[in-house]
């Protein structure tokens, strides 16, 4: 059992983080932290990470992806601004459903795109009325000859507004026990009838979270993804690495916040001395630090036991849980350490905490979590 990197896994590490600071962060310091970053700027942060393997890490270099090992992966995506590690994901992931549902045709159709990075993508699965449980979603395809028809609305769609392509998840029928099955089907926006609008929120605010409604979008039928069967265990796949994903960039933030704190502390004086030499001021450096290592160690597990080809459905679940609320709670202690400051927007500590925020809602809710590592554990379903 190793605990430290590798030499190589420091050195994917370090490069990510030089990265960020030398190419993606100029870009993002050139536009306002609270909106969301134009078309063109996006397409600039993705020639970036396309370079690095960052557009199909999932798939194997075999088939033009990144081939990447998934902790190696959690390693780079840490070190990504939240917003834009979000976003990543989206196209990457879409990428890999697109990839493990098309024919050939499809496939030389579509991935070279997504592969360079020229298109950016996103999935639209979600619905005002449905989230956890894709079986219950609404929006409906009906093939019509050479035309595909969607009706219904999608909520929750990373990238939605600066996207090229989307795949959305619609029902087409039932199985043999009368539930709903699945299909993806591919949808341009800039060639069909949909709508597409941004979602404030309290977080993430350079990104481009959206909705968009569908009313007898017309879609060439040759866009509707049918070789990899019903897309619900794609779906279920693809979450499961997600999740640790989204626990490491939790971490990410907590890191940065940690960071002010140790020192602020060391230039803030009360009492005679430095904050840092005071008990509690410590205590709370302490505790969030231990909230970075154990949630980064059980990102880590979670990754490995996927590239070891291990059952981490439960760990995947613990992971992101426990990932986003402990770095939830040590952001707000590392407010605490700069007292008066840390409220304010100067210090930027504030945004690292509605960031962190966010990131307990993609990919499972705490509650959805916590049933999914109970069923792990127990054998039995809560909820179906």
């Amino acid at each position: 059992m190793e605990f430290q990197l590798t030499e190589e896994q420091t050195l994917i590490r370090d490069s990510a983080i030089s990265m960020v600071e030398r190419d993606i962060q100029p870009i993002l310091d050139a536009h306002p932290v609270d909106q969301s970053l134009p078309k063109a700027a996006m397409r600039q942060l993705y020639d970036i990470t396309t370079r690095q393997g960052l557009a199909a890490p999932r798939i194997p270099t075999s088939e033009g992806g990144g081939g990447m090992k998934m902790l190696d992966y959690g390693l780079i995506y840490e070190q990504l601004p939240a917003w834009f590690a979000v976003s990543v994901m989206a196209h990457e992931v879409t990428a890999s459903r697109i990839y493990a549902e098309a024919n050939p045709e499809q496939r030389e159709r579509f991935m070279p795109d997504l592969f360079s990075g020229r298109k950016i993508a996103g999935t639209a699965t979600s619905e005002p009325g449905a989230g956890s449980d894709p079986r219950g979603l609404t929006t409906r395809m009906d093939v019509d000859g050479d035309t595909a028809i969607v009706n219904g609305r999608k909520i929750w769609i990373s990238n939605g507004s600066v996207a090229d392509i989307i795949a959305v998840t619609c029902i087409d029928g039932v199985d043999d026990k009368g539930r709903n099955t699945l299909k993806r089907i591919v949808v341009e926006p800039a060639v069909s009838n949909v709508e597409i609008r941004e979602i404030e929120t309290v977080g993430l605010q350079q990104g481009h979270l959206s909705e968009a409604v569908f009313e007898d979008c017309e879609v060439p039928a040759d866009n509707v993804l049918s070789s990899g069967g019903d897309a619900a265990k794609m779906l279920t796949v693809t979450w499961n690495g997600n999740r640790p994903l989204v626990g490491l960039a939790a971490a990410g933030l907590t890191q940065r916040a940690f960071d002010l704190a140790v020192e602020y502390s060391g230039v803030r004086e009360q009492f005679g001395k430095p904050i840092a030499g005071h008990q509690l001021v410590q205590r709370n450096l302490a505790d969030i630090e231990t909230a970075i290592m154990s949630s980064r160690l059980l990102c880590y597990y979670a990754l490995d036991m996927m590239d070891q080809g291990q059952r981490e459905n439960g760990a995947a679940a613990m992971a992101k849980r426990y990932a986003t609320k402990a770095c939830e709670n040590a952001i707000s202690l590392a407010m605490q350490v700069h007292g008066g400051m840390g409220i304010t927007r100067e210090a930027g500590l504030e945004r690292l905490w509605r960031d962190v925020r966010m990131l307990s809602v993609p990919d499972g809710t705490d509650d959805i979590l916590t049933l999914i590592q109970g069923r792990e554990i127990t054998g039995l379903a809560a909820f179906r």
